[in-house]
């Protein structure tokens, strides 16, 4: 599958999973703008959040950002919105992802224009993050995040973390966006046969690669993590009333998903603990499902087609456990080609 075409990417996550009605008049806005593909939607009522996934003409894809910004401003009061997942804003963060014949330097130039548009248009303070950050302690989204939107007011009044474009004072209705370049990023989220939360926290500390504080003596000791470019949260997830412990792969050709499954089993064994099942939150790159897919054959794999990795993947990583997964609509690859935007 090629393209000559610059094809980018985005995944904006809106502060909205319960309302049908707000969450499709979103949508919709990305759906009317011509020379962009809607190719996913990922809803999740207990975390109160959607994740959209579309894909297309650089240009027309910061206008569908923007449309879509727009609309989350006008139906979501983050004064009244609650939900697990951490969050500063209406449109919490929208990150674009340079997936064919671009450069992260292009990418980051429309997440800026995108950004000073939100800005000045929609008022909205933001900030940008990643590859596009104005400062090393903002470059990370859970430093952006942290105090999340409750705390958002007192925090704007603290000269270093002043928004990069719009008003520099406390937006009630909207809160803040979070706009930036960044790689393709695997969201992945492991169930674990408990609800105690406690758990799931104790793992994502383990795990993650900011690891954990412990003190000793007094005095504090910082623990790294097992796995590089790593973040993990531990919460209990309502929508399966299990605990969960969620999972933002940042490069998954450092560590991959069955890398993380097979360390989180490990992990949850040391406390009497199984594991459910998996979901990943939006879109997935085959090579993930290839490589757990070969470790399920265990190297075995010279006359098995792709498809039957794919399939030993979904059973090895439990991807049908939680919820249905449909390969056709979550590899990335596959639904790309589906749309017409690789051939």
């Amino acid at each position: 599958m090629k393209t000559t075409q610059p094809i980018l990417e985005c995944v904006p996550n809106f502060s909205e999973g319960r309302d049908e009605k707000i969450i499709q008049a979103i949508a919709d806005e990305v759906r009317s703008t011509s020379f962009v593909e809607l190719l996913h939607i990922d809803t999740s009522p207990a975390a109160n959040r959607t994740v959209l996934t579309f894909a297309g003409e650089p240009q027309a894809i910061t206008e569908a950002a923007f449309k879509a910004i727009d609309k989350a401003a006008q139906l979501i009061d983050m004064s009244v919105q609650e939900g697990v997942h951490p969050r500063i804003g209406a449109t919490d963060v929208c990150p674009l992802v340079p997936l064919y014949n671009m450069t992260m330097e292009d990418a980051v130039y429309y997440s800026r224009q995108l950004g000073d548009r939100v800005g000045k248009e929609l008022n909205i303070p933001v900030y940008l993050y990643e590859y596009s950050a104005s400062a090393a302690h903002r470059k990370s989204l859970p430093q952006i995040r942290k105090g999340q939107y409750e705390g958002l007011e007192a925090k704007m009044k603290d000269e270093r973390w002043q928004p990069d474009f719009g008003p520099k004072s406390f937006h009630k209705k909207t809160g803040a966006t979070v706009i930036g370049a960044r790689d393709v990023l695997v969201a992945f989220n492991i169930a674990l046969q408990t609800k105690e939360i406690n758990i799931a926290h104790e793992i994502a500390k383990q795990m993650r690669e900011s690891g954990y504080v412990k003190m000793t003596n007094g005095v504090k000791e910082k623990v790294p993590g097992q796995l590089k470019r790593l973040r993990a949260i531990g919460w209990y997830m309502q929508d399966y009333e299990l605990a969960q412990v969620s999972f933002n792969l940042l490069d998954y050709r450092v560590t991959s998903p069955w890398q993380v499954w097979q360390l989180c089993q490990q992990l949850a064994f040391n406390y009497g603990v199984s594991l459910v099942g998996s979901e990943v939150i939006g879109l997935i790159p085959e090579g993930c499902l290839l490589e757990a897919g070969a470790g399920k054959y265990q190297g075995e794999i010279a006359s098995v087609t792709k498809d039957q990795l794919i399939a030993a993947a979904i059973q090895a990583l439990g991807l049908a456990q939680l919820k249905p997964f449909h390969p056709e609509e979550k590899v990335l690859e596959t639904v790309l080609h589906k749309h017409q935007l690789l051939r």
